[in-house]
Parts: structure tokens; C-alpha cells; sequence
């Protein structure tokens, strides 16, 4: 039996389900942009697929709205990838797990990927209803979002007639967002070297932290395990001789990082004070990041004895210079916007390899220069270490537009529903919103979405009556534009 049978809106929670049945983390997603081109085919719809597995699909205008203008449905259909360390879900084969906790449905161990599947839920049961009114609609769903909204600067926009434009990457009720920020991955590969060094060998850990979108999360004063390990590595040098031999932290550039390990090779005695050390700094952290993460954990443990590759003197300080310098986290907040972040940056993972240190940074600014000059920062520590900086997926920022005759509407509609005025605003996190305004500047844009928490962590949750509110909220929206 479905775990959602029985939820109204039926066809929303039904496409959901469908959904969460088939891999679709990003870069995995031929296989739901084929059930997506299915779908279209069973009910005898226009469509349109292309090589990046961007998906349209046409709906004609129900009787009465024919002059009506097209309007864009938006989201993408990739998720973020994330589980519990104890899981072995693959999520190259395996469906989700769901199930339902109150008034939320979650996964067992695993994100969600209500961040976006529930927007292709919307847009699956308004192109599946032939009872609905509504003027005629390019159902456009993209892929690799959480990479770099690479789908989206890949597609050909050249055949979209629509010029309302109503993305549903949003993540909180009673919101409308009007603009969000432009943004890039940087890419930094520092190289290093290793030697032979015999000794015990400790794992030593930092986890516990609450994680979140690098995005919407990045003003919670949340804590990035990686930065944490950069704390660690060069205080633990002040009262250890240990070498590096393994590193890594983080799975997703965009996703504030929740757990970094490590493994060291030291001498057999430093067993008590890597135990003394470990319990000191949990305490200390827990005290500076109480009330956002106050269960980090600094764990170490002996895991072998012999001889290892490790580290080189030099590399072991490039690595713990690069840790200590990348900028991370708010770098400035708006002058105009009271309460908006405008320029940020999450380094979501670092790996040592062979031959490198790789490290991976989500930059986000609204204003064009601050992106460029926070690259830029990133660029230079790179290069400083004698690393190769790489900028990877830039996207634009949505910039606000003054005179929307769609936010307008949209602000009506939902006034007249729920008796209050939505906040209309801007948002940090990137939207898909600024490529297409950028292929297609007449379109008009905004942006909404049901509630979700903790979106890009195994916490995930996606409120099930917000659903069914924001679902009747489309609905009137659509039944509304008529010009």
C-alpha cells in the first residue's frame, strides 16, 4: 500500500510518491526525466526532451481562457543525495522509504527531495486535471539544479511562449519571492604530497552539527564541520606531533556540511591526549554554538597501528592554511534589505586525494561584484598554496522588477484566500528564476512553495497540509490570470 493513499490533494500526493519510487539525485536523472516524457505520452501532450533531460510539457487552455496569457510552471526534478552515515541506501537503485510523522512526511535516513519533487508533483496533477480552468501552460521541469542550475543554463528557451513565470523552488508558506541571489561553485585543488610514517592511527571526527541549505540556512549561525576540522587541526598541532593521512568532510557544495573525519598517525601515547583533547573542544564548541548546534561531538578513536602515507610537513600547513583562510559562511548582509543576506559562501566538501586537496565552495551574492570579489578571495588563497582555482555552473541574480502585473495577481489571490497578505520578498538562496529572466527578459517572475524544514539534510520534512493549501493556492492563481 502507498504510504501517501488517501492524502488530498489525491493526484499530487500520488505523482509525489511516484517520485520518491525512482533514483533522481543530481547528475542520476534520465530515469525520471523518462517517466516524466511517459507521462506526457499517455495523455497525449506536448513535449519536448532534451540531452541534459530537461523536460516541456504543453497543456492547451481550457475553454474561456484561450487569449489568456501562457504561463511558465517551473522546478526541477533532481534532488540532493544525502544520508545517515549507518544507511546503505543507494541511491542509484533504491526508492526512498517514506513515511508520515504528524503532519509531515519524511524519509527513513535519507533526504527528502521534497526540494523540488513536490513542484513536479504540482505541475504532474494540474497537467493530469482536465477538470481544471486555467490559460494554456509549459510545464518546465529542469535538472542538476543542486550543481549549479546546470539544466537550466543549458536549455534552449527559444520555442517557450509564456511570459508569466511561476517557479515553486520555494521551501515556506505565506512568502512570495520576488528576487534571489546569483551564485557559482568554486572549485580548488591544492596539490600535496605524501611520505611513509609508522605509528598508531587515530580517526578523528567532527559530527553532530545540524547542516541545512548553505542558502536558506546560511544565517542560522550554523556550524561547517569542515571549518570546525580546520580549528582542529591546527590547535591539535600545538600539542601533538601527528601527521595527516586521510581526510574528508562534507557530500554536497550547497549542503552546510554536518560531519568531517579524519585519520592521523602519532606516536602510541598520544592515545590520552588526543581523549583529553577531543572532550575539550566538544565542550567548547557546544558552549560557542549553543542553541543552533549544541551536539557536536569530537570523537577520536585508535583504528590500526603501522605504517601509513601521510603528509608531508608542507602539506600538512597548506592543508590547515586552506582551512583556516577560505572564506566561509555571511561575508556581508544588505544595506537595502533589512534581514537579507547579500554575499555568502559554504565550503560544502573537502577530500584529500592522491595528489590533492579538493576543496568545494558555494558562492551566492545578489549584487554582481560581490560574487566576483568573494571568487576572488577563494582564487587567491587557491593559487597562493600553489593550488588551480576552478569557477564552475555561474548563474545570474534575479533582480527585483518593479512593475509585475503576475506579483500583483498573485498577492490578490492569495489575499482573497487566506484573509492576509503574503510577505513578498527576496531570498539568498539561488533560483532558477535569474537564468531564465536572463534568456527571456519580458518574463514575469515569482516564485513560491508549501513549507519544508531542513531541506539537503536526512531531517528533511514537507508539511502536508502546507501542500494542500499552496496546491488550491495554484489553482486559484491559474484560475485567475485571464489577461
Amino acid at each position: 500500500m502507498a504510504v501517501l493513499q488517501g492524502l488530498q490533494p489525491e493526484r499530487v500526493f500520488h505523482f509525489f510518491e511516484e517520485i520518491t519510487k525512482i533514483p533522481h539525485g543530481s547528475g542520476n536523472t534520465k530515469e525520471i526525466s523518462d517517466f516524466l516524457v511517459n507521462f506526457a505520452k499517455e495523455r497525449n501532450l506536448e513535449y519536448r526532451q532534451d540531452e541534459n533531460n530537461n523536460v516541456i510539457i504543453r497543456k492547451s487552455a481550457t475553454l474561456g481562457y484561450e487569449d489568456a496569457p501562457t504561463v511558465i510552471l517551473q522546478g526541477h526534478c533532481d534532488m540532493v543525495a544525502e544520508k545517515t552515515p549507518e544507511s546503505n541506501h543507494d541511491f542509484h537503485k533504491d526508492p526512498l522509504k517514506l513515511k508520515i510523522v504528524g503532519d509531515y512526511i519524511t524519509a527513513e535516513d535519507t533526504t527528502l527531495g521534497g526540494d523540488d519533487g513536490i513542484a513536479v508533483a504540482f505541475m504532474m496533477a494540474v497537467l493530469d486535471d482536465d477538470t481544471l480552468k486555467h490559460p494554456a501552460i509549459e510545464a518546465l521541469i529542469t535538472t542538476d539544479e543542486e550543481i549549479g542550475l546546470l539544466g537550466a543554463a543549458a536549455l534552449d528557451c527559444s520555442d517557450l511562449k509564456g511570459k508569466y513565470f511561476i517557479n515553486m523552488d520555494s521551501e515556506e508558506e505565506g512568502y512570495l519571492w520576488i528576487s534571489c541571489a546569483g551564485g557559482l561553485t568554486a572549485i580548488t585543488e591544492i596539490p600535496v604530497r605524501y611520505e611513509q610514517r609508522s605509528g598508531a592511527q587515530y580517526e578523528i571526527s567532527i559530527s553532530g552539527l545540524l547542516g541545512g541549505h548553505s542558502g536558506v540556512e546560511i544565517d542560522k549561525n550554523r556550524a561547517n564541520s569542515n571549518i570546525l576540522m580546520g580549528r582542529l587541526i591546527y590547535s591539535l598541532s600545538q600539542e601533538l606531533d601527528y601527521s595527516i593521512a586521510e581526510l574528508e568532510g562534507g557530500l554536497k557544495d550547497n549542503a552546510i556540511p554536518r560531519s568531517t573525519s579524519m585519520v592521523i598517525v602519532a606516536d602510541g601515547s598520544a592515545e590520552e591526549t588526543l581523549q583529553s583533547f577531543a572532550e575539550k573542544m566538544t565542550e567548547d564548541l557546544r558552549k560557542e554554538y549553543s542553541g543552533t548546534d549544541g551536539d557536536i561531538t569530537v570523537a577520536c578513536r585508535k583504528c590500526g597501528e603501522g605504517e601509513l602515507a601521510v603528509l608531508d610537513t608542507v602539506s600538512k600547513e597548506k592543508v590547515c592554511f586552506f582551512l583556516m583562510n577560505v572564506p566561509n559562511g555571511i561575508q556581508k548582509m544588505s544595506g537595502e534589505i533589512e534581514g537579507l543576506v547579500e554575499t555568502s559562501t559554504n565550503l560544502g566538501i573537502i577530500k584529500l586525494g592522491p595528489s590533492v586537496l579538493y576543496g568545494s565552495s558555494s558562492v551566492r551574492s545578489s549584487v554582481g561584484s560581490g560574487k566576483d570579489a568573494l571568487t576572488d578571495r577563494i582564487r587567491y588563497v587557491t593559487e597562493f598554496l600553489g593550488g588551480e582555482f576552478t569557477p564552475q555552473g555561474a548563474y545570474p541574480a534575479w533582480e527585483y522588477k518593479k512593475d509585475s502585473r503576475l506579483r500583483d495577481l498573485m498577492v490578490e489571490v492569495y489575499e482573497k484566500q487566506f484573509g492576509e497578505k503574503p510577505e513578498v520578498k527576496a531570498i539568498h538562496a539561488g533560483l532558477e528564476c535569474g537564468l531564465f529572466y536572463g534568456k527571456m527578459p519580458e518574463l514575469d517572475c515569482v516564485s513560491f512553495g508549501p513549507t519544508m524544514h531542513n531541506v539537503h539534510t536526512t531531517e528533511e520534512e514537507l508539511s502536508i497540509s502546507s501542500v494542500q493549501r499552496m496546491y488550491a493556492y495554484l489553482l486559484n492563481v491559474l484560475e485567475s490570470i485571464h489577461n
